[in-house]
């Protein structure tokens, strides 16, 4: 079953429009972007941090991009919308933290200890909310969200509780044949980026097979899909569980880069944060995710230095962008490109 891209949703990836008469080319420079899609996205990115109002951002730029980029892939590309991913996130970082801080792993493995801890969350949190839809999804996952911010903020031996857990530090990464210093903030940058990498190539490849089409077409009708012998529950969960990895990955390298895992990590507050990112990059596209952390970090860290009510002006900021922006940055531009005949 082929699904059909939603008028409401525009990515690279989607349907060539039909070509206008003396228009043979139309179409052709998206369709080229969508096939080199991870090529064009990793030379963006690692020409980044040279571009970014310091390097330090840019990383937290490029974890918050993964981040977006897990809950695109159930909110914009499934069609469900949870408010509970600040779980997954919350979940990666305090996996990785505690492995280095009380167990003495090293920093990779630590790296997949947090993304383990993360997706075992997603499926027990899934395996809940699936049974549910619409508005009762969202409410589940944020309530299940805040059962695990609560157990975790109890269990204050192993996460500091309100305090957070500090003492991640991680001043180099041996690997065979190679030492980084992650002191020096380029270093961290291309480390980091090297793992966000990996990770799009695997969600490309995963949008690119049937799985990805089939979650598309539960988005698109969910009811027809299943008439089609789809097993919409089962794709429903595994959806979740990868979006949820895929948050508890760039959990783990947030808590590398902060060397410190606040107990906030995992309050609604961040899982709003997420959908803030998906609106503003442009919900369902494969780049917009990092447009929508790079917009909303970028906002953040200019306006702190302005007011200490700079929450305020984000809110209004992200009101004007829904009202006149629907489609989302990234969503805009590809739908301008689309109509001028690109």
């Amino acid at each position: 079953m082929t699904a059909r891209t939603p008028s409401r949703t525009i990515d690279a990836s989607a349907a060539v429009p039909a070509a206008r008469p003396g228009a043979g080319r139309t179409g052709r420079g998206l369709a080229l972007a969508s096939r080199h899609r991870v090529a064009l996205t990793l030379a963006f990115l690692i020409v980044f941090p040279w571009i970014a109002p310091y390097q330090a951002l840019a990383a937290n730029i490029l974890v918050l991009g993964l981040y977006a980029l897990g809950f695109n892939l159930l909110f914009g590309y499934t069609g469900l919308l949870s408010f509970g991913h600040a779980a997954f996130l919350g979940g990666g970082a305090y996996g990785c933290g505690i492995a280095i801080v009380h167990y003495g792993l090293h920093p990779v493995l630590a790296l997949v200890a947090g993304t383990g801890l993360a997706t075992l969350i997603a499926v027990a949190m899934g395996a809940l909310a699936i049974r549910t839809r619409g508005i009762y999804f969202a409410m589940t996952t944020l309530a299940l969200s805040m059962c695990v911010y609560y157990a975790f903020y109890q269990a204050e031996s192993f996460t500091g509780g309100e305090n957070g857990l500090r003492g991640i530090n991680v001043p180099s990464l041996t690997l065979p044949g190679i030492r980084l210093d992650l002191l020096n903030p380029t270093v961290k940058y291309y480390a980091v980026l090297a793992v966000v990498g990996l990770a799009v190539w695997l969600f490309s490849r995963l949008l690119s097979s049937p799985f990805g089409a089939a979650l598309e077409a539960i988005r698109e009708n969910e009811n027809r899909a299943q008439a089609c012998g789809y097993d919409v529950r089962r794709m429903k969960l595994v959806a979740f569980v990868i979006s949820g990895a895929l948050c508890g990955l760039a959990g783990a390298l947030q808590a590398i880069h902060l060397s410190i895992v606040p107990i906030e990590t995992m309050h609604y507050s961040t899982s709003g944060q997420a959908v803030m990112m998906a609106l503003l990059g442009g919900m369902g596209t494969f780049f917009g995710p990092f447009v929508g952390a790079a917009t909303f970090s970028l906002l953040q860290d200019g306006l702190t230095t302005l007011t200490s009510h700079w929450q305020l002006f984000v809110g209004a900021i992200f009101i004007a962008f829904v009202l006149f922006l629907p489609l989302g940055i990234w969503g805009e531009v590809l739908a301008r490109l689309r109509r001028a005949g690109w």
